[in-house]
């Protein structure tokens, strides 16, 4: 499996191909550095390199690309590692050679205590938008350079869970921000929010996540009021006068304040039943990767293009 980390790694800093690749895990400092590995096995990865990476994902069979970035705590082996496969597997039970899955590892902190781990989390998901915004801008280089030769056509979707949420917004905003002369490109087909750990209105036109639209042909948005990771989350943020609901818990705000290819999914149906006792991971349902509803209506979207809802006036759909 590939994957892009800015975890700083074990030994040196200095980025070298084809070496062993060991995170350290007591580190949760966003490095500066970026690094594009391959993982073997678990606790086996090597360092590849972006062109190397950028030339494998070009050559793979899969139709399409799906970049899964976290949630918070989560670490590398068993967490994000063991979710991506599950994900993998189940796209390939749902048609072979659709979808390959590329998780983006950011910082988490492996410290005792959720609240501790969540105020940590939450800086090193800002931090973690300079260095993910590097690898935006050098995809699109490289996809530039490209075009002398047979050109990529791969269509690119983002699936990002929780606080993964955040570090896809602090991306976009960063790369807008230091690198963009007019806005973000339409660069993904699909974006898959699910239980996002940002405010309500994150996606209104004044907010810096109207980026997450702006940079996406659908984005959807996946919700469920009895997630009890969001509901820990809104106490937290209480704790320092953020006193919004949660993308994840309500959906948006106002649907009339957000961009039109923005739809909302009601998972409060089917969310515990997936991730019980908790109800947040909900994305795929079940220890042996069979797909459950949530699971079905991301793969729906990412083989036809299209957001299948049953109030399309409100794009509003309930599962």
């Amino acid at each position: 499996m590939l994957f892009i980390t800015n975890r700083t790694p074990q030994g040196s800093i200095k980025t070298t191909l084809n070496r062993a690749y060991q995170f350290d895990l007591n580190c949760n400092a966003p490095a500066n550095s970026v690094y594009y590995c391959q993982r073997h096995g678990q606790d086996d990865y090597r360092e590849i390199g972006s062109v190397a990476l950028m030339n494998a994902l070009k050559k793979t069979a899969a139709k399409q690309l799906l970049f899964y970035i976290h949630g918070t705590a989560c670490m590398p082996e068993p967490d994000v590692f063991e979710r991506a496969q599950k994900l993998q597997q189940a796209f390939n039970h749902y048609k072979e050679g659709m979808i390959e899955v590329i998780p983006l590892i950011w910082p988490c902190d492996n410290d005792f205590g959720i609240i501790k781990d969540y105020w940590d989390d939450q800086k090193s998901a800002d931090l973690s938008g300079y260095s993910f915004a590097r690898v935006l801008q050098k995809f699109i280089h490289w996809r530039h350079q490209s075009m002398n030769e047979a050109p990529c056509l791969k269509r690119i979707n983002v699936l990002a869970h929780s606080m993964g949420n955040r570090v896809l917004r602090e991306t976009l905003s960063t790369w807008d921000h230091y690198d963009l002369a007019n806005g973000v490109p339409l660069l993904f087909r699909n974006t898959f929010m699910v239980a996002a750990d940002v405010i309500n209105e994150s996606l209104e036109k004044q907010q810096s996540g109207r980026l997450i639209s702006e940079s996406s042909r659908n984005v959807s948005v996946y919700y469920a009021a009895d997630d009890l990771a969001l509901r820990a989350s809104k106490i937290s943020n209480l704790k320092n006068r953020v006193a919004s609901r949660r993308l994840g818990h309500s959906g948006p705000e106002d649907m009339a304040k957000v961009q039109a290819n923005v739809f909302a999914i009601d998972c409060d149906n089917v969310n515990s039943q997936y991730d019980w006792p908790i109800g947040h991971s909900y994305f795929v349902a079940d220890d042996d990767a069979n797909a459950g509803a949530v699971f079905e209506h991301i793969c729906q979207a990412i083989d036809t293009g299209r957001v299948v809802v049953n109030d399309v006036a409100n794009r509003r759909h309930q599962l």
